[in-house]
């Protein structure tokens, strides 16, 4: 027989700080521009401010779209400022508990570490944060205070040689102290190894982010201190696992449990056996399929309706996303390889968000060169 729960763990809310990081707008231009995160940033601040955390203890870090006002003070979010804040400024404060919100683009780089891009990272020079050694850092004795820490990071973990960059990242890592066995670190990561984080941006919102705020706004009784994250992981889970299952998303959410009793990461899912080499064709439609667009019937729809009638008057077309993607590209493939492009094309037309279009652009070249046959293989 178990006995009662136990009451919720209570945090004075004057022991608790944040740093609050969403980025849109990128130096980069346009094809980077990510409508979410800023608009994620303030409803986590908000959850914050209504646990009635002091708003000097929220450390609000955006760049929006020039189209959303988020209707409240915030500090920018280029490299040198937020490599600042995290280097002197907030080391230098004294509290128990502290939130780390993170909302953008990234990449995992070649080293296996998660690089968080800033406001004004270019393509030819792409300033980010370097989560690893950030968590490093904040797990030593360069940060005194904040004993107990919750880092949530809603980005991409494509793989950097994926991506075709034409230099790799430059090494940018943050200073790191002594290790003690002072701190403890909870860290929720959205995609997964490898893997793309989805955005909405017709609701202006990550996948990911959207689920855990609306699990944190369903715990807000317990709020500013955290949930548990071994209770709230599972949630995250479940409701990620069936936007999945849905063929919104491919990302699989991991966390990462760091304490002096332990060290642990958390699979995704119960565990599964070995996994098989991915076929082209796997691979083809998972990339189609990481495009929230794909997920709508109609506006699949709109998409084939944009190719040469004469090959997708034969299309096998069916309800289900997944099924219906597979016998696109396979009948595209059969009567006109060609026509992947166009599918390229019409895709990338209405969702130009470049880490989905790589992915897509090297899938789909993967899965037509296998189409054509040994014959045209390099």
């Amino acid at each position: 027989m178990t006995g009662p729960a136990p009451a919720p763990r209570r945090v004075h809310p004057s022991g608790v700080h944040a740093l609050i990081v969403g980025i849109e707008h990128y130096d980069a231009g346009g094809a980077w521009d990510l409508p979410g995160p800023a608009r994620d940033a303030v409803r986590f601040h908000r959850l914050l401010r209504a646990a009635g955390v002091p708003e000097d203890q929220l450390l609000l870090h955006l760049a929006p779209l020039p189209s959303y006002d988020p209707g409240v003070p915030y500090a920018p979010a280029d490299h040198a400022t937020l490599r600042r804040v995290l280097v002197r400024e907030l080391p230098a404060r004294q509290g128990d508990f502290l939130w780390v919100w993170w909302g953008g683009h990234g990449v995992l780089d070649r080293s296996g570490h998660l690089r968080l891009f800033c406001a004004d990272a270019t393509t030819a020079d792409k300033l980010g944060i370097d989560l690893d050694s950030a968590l490093a850092r904040y797990a030593g004795d360069a940060v005194p205070a904040f004993t107990e820490q919750l880092w949530i990071v809603d980005a991409c973990e494509t793989f950097e040689e994926a991506l075709g960059f034409r230099e790799p990242l430059p090494p940018d890592a943050l200073p790191v102290g002594r290790h003690n066995l002072a701190h403890q670190q909870t860290v929720l990561r959205a995609a997964g190894r490898g893997r793309a984080a989805v955005n909405d941006p017709v609701r202006g919102t990550g996948l990911f982010s959207d689920v855990l705020l609306a699990l944190l706004s369903d715990r807000a009784g317990v709020l500013p201190a955290p949930p548990d994250p071994e209770e709230l992981f599972p949630a995250v889970r479940a409701r990620i696992g069936a936007l999945r299952e849905a063929g919104r998303t491919l990302q699989h959410p991991e966390i990462r449990l760091q304490s002096p009793e332990r060290t642990e990461i958390l699979p995704a899912s119960a565990p599964a056996p070995a996994a098989r080499p991915v076929s082209p064709l796997q691979r083809a439609v998972d990339a189609l399929l990481a495009y929230p667009l794909m997920a709508d019937p109609t506006e699949r729809q709109t998409v084939v309706a944009a190719l040469d009638p004469r090959v997708t008057g034969t299309l096998a077309r069916h309800t289900k996303a997944r099924t219906d993607a597979a016998g696109i590209l396979n009948g595209l493939a059969r009567r006109r390889p060609e026509a992947l492009w166009e599918l390229y094309d019409a895709v990338v037309s209405i969702d130009d968000d470049p880490e989905r279009g790589d992915e897509l652009a090297a899938a789909l070249r993967e899965f037509g060169d296998r189409a054509r046959g040994p014959r045209h293989q390099k």
